[in-house]
């Protein structure tokens, strides 16, 4: 593995426009390409970013950058930038090795686990976001688990940030791994309750209920991951859940495996 250090300067002022457009643009277009960010971070004065991605190998490095240049969303990021006009001031970028011993178990494992919620209304249609990293398609809301939470409460926590609603979750349809990046996805079906739907600032730029079925999921949601597993939760069959503690055990929540039949 390397790792790729590049490091932005930038005025203060300019972070939403440059976070932005990094979701936009910069991050989907070296995530389809291959590439891993291992993260993004901003230093306290708010004028200097810096983003680590990781690569198989120099030469993985070299072909996706040359993939990235013949790409349709990078002609689009640099007439963006021309629109923008200085959208940083300068960049440094480096690269790095591990000093730990890449032999295969001598690293912790990283893994990722996220959650999405199929979510219909009273009319049957189907809660979908677009976010602005992957704004060639629409999708379920969802995100990453994050550390001391349940699947449950991160998807009611991501579907609130992500559209403003507020759901009731029957079961889990799904399991999905995406073993490029390290990510478990697992998908959840529910009902809308309440909320008035809006964008996240930074995160969504659209929030909508659609009717979804299998002949118009396609136009919808173009990538092929993203709309298989919805496709998947309109069968009501549900897996079985549960979440719990040890030491001394507790179970906080279980649902039953069923299958729904009209």
């Amino acid at each position: 593995m390397i790792y790729r250090r590049k490091t932005y300067r930038i005025r203060p002022e300019q972070l939403e426009v440059f976070t932005d457009f990094f979701h936009m643009y910069l991050y989907p277009n070296q995530i389809q390409h291959g590439a891993r960010l291992v993260g993004r971070w901003v230093n306290e004065s708010k004028d200097e970013i810096v983003a680590i991605w990781e690569y198989d190998s120099m030469e993985h490095y070299e072909q996706i950058e040359r993939m990235i240049k013949q790409s349709d969303l990078h002609t689009k990021a640099r007439n963006k930038r021309q629109e923008l006009g200085e959208l940083y001031l300068d960049f440094t970028q480096d690269f790095l090795t591990s000093t730990t011993d890449l032999q295969k178990g001598s690293q912790a494992p990283r893994h990722i686990t996220a959650v999405s919620g199929f979510i219909t209304n009273q009319d049957g249609e189907v809660l979908l976001v677009r976010n602005l990293h992957r704004p060639d398609t629409l999708e379920m809301p969802g995100g990453q688990v994050e550390e001391g939470e349940t699947l449950e409460e991160a998807l009611h926590r991501e579907i609130a940030e992500e559209t403003g609603a507020t759901v009731r979750l029957i079961g889990i349809t799904g399991i999905y791994q995406n073993v490029t990046s390290g990510i478990l996805c697992v998908v959840f079906r529910g009902e809308y309750l309440s909320g008035e739907l809006q964008p996240a600032e930074g995160e969504t730029s659209e929030v909508v209920f659609k009717h979804i079925t299998k002949e118009n999921a396609e136009a919808w949601i173009t990538r092929p991951h993203l709309r298989s597993r919805l496709l998947d939760a309109r069968e009501p069959s549900y897996l079985p859940y549960e979440a719990f503690r040890l030491r001394p055990y507790e179970l906080l929540s279980r649902y039953e495996a069923k299958k729904e039949f009209s």
